[in-house]
């Protein structure tokens, strides 16, 4: 009960702290989806569970190496030039992220991802959605209070994941509710889907770019 007791209290006290367990958190959930696409990719065949599963897995590494990285720093002989480099690397994969979306968003626009769900857990998903934008993007605009680098970006990193729930989620409720072919419905998921993308490719070149100028700048 004490151990529960502390944990709580450095949850609501620590930000760091409750960065990294609820990214941790993430990064199991990620994990999981990673392994179930992965499965339904190589048992249908499918070109779209196999494609999400490896953005699955890019965004598990990501967070593993962010993670990893924050737990060596004291260890290091400079933490803070380590820390630099750790996240240029970090955001070289998150640039990899934006690569890895390519080919999923693509056959959501044509609507080739596999919709097998009804209106009631579609709006279940919206939602859960909504919640996930609203956190993420409060967390966004909170992470000037660490002071570390890579917990910033973990909260970057969390944005972004939940832009491209966005996607997901657009897609999803299209197929749920449209009966027949819509060029309209086709051209409104090209513009978002496009919007969104760009949105998270400016975000993911300002994360290199201020890692690159952290970097140069030895003090």
């Amino acid at each position: 009960m004490n151990r529960a007791k502390e944990y709580i209290d450095r949850w609501k006290t620590d930000y760091d702290f409750k960065t990294v367990a609820a990214a941790s958190g993430s990064l199991a959930v990620t994990a999981v989806f990673a392994l179930y696409n992965g499965f339904l990719g190589i048992y249908h065949a499918s070109l779209w569970h196999g494609t999400i599963c490896v953005y699955y897995l890019v965004l598990v590494i990501l967070r593993g190496v962010i993670i990893s990285a924050r737990k060596r720093t004291a260890r290091e002989r400079d933490p803070k030039q380590f820390q630099k480099k750790v996240y240029i690397a970090s955001a070289a994969l998150l640039l990899l992220l934006n690569i890895c979306l390519v080919i999923p968003v693509s056959l959501m626009v044509i609507r080739q991802k596999p919709v097998n769900m009804s209106l009631i857990p579609a709006i279940a998903m919206a939602a859960y959605t909504t919640y996930k934008v609203i956190m993420a993007s409060v967390n966004l605009k909170r992470r000037k209070r660490s002071s570390n680098r890579l917990i910033r970006l973990l909260r970057t990193i969390s944005f972004v994941d939940a832009l491209v729930s966005i996607l997901s989620l657009q897609n999803t409720l299209i197929m749920v509710n449209m009966k027949n072919e819509s060029t309209e419905m086709l051209t409104l998921s090209a513009i978002t889907s496009a919007a969104i993308m760009l949105a998270v490719l400016a975000i993911s070149i300002a994360a290199m770019g201020k890692g690159l100028a952290g970097l140069k700048n030895k003090g």
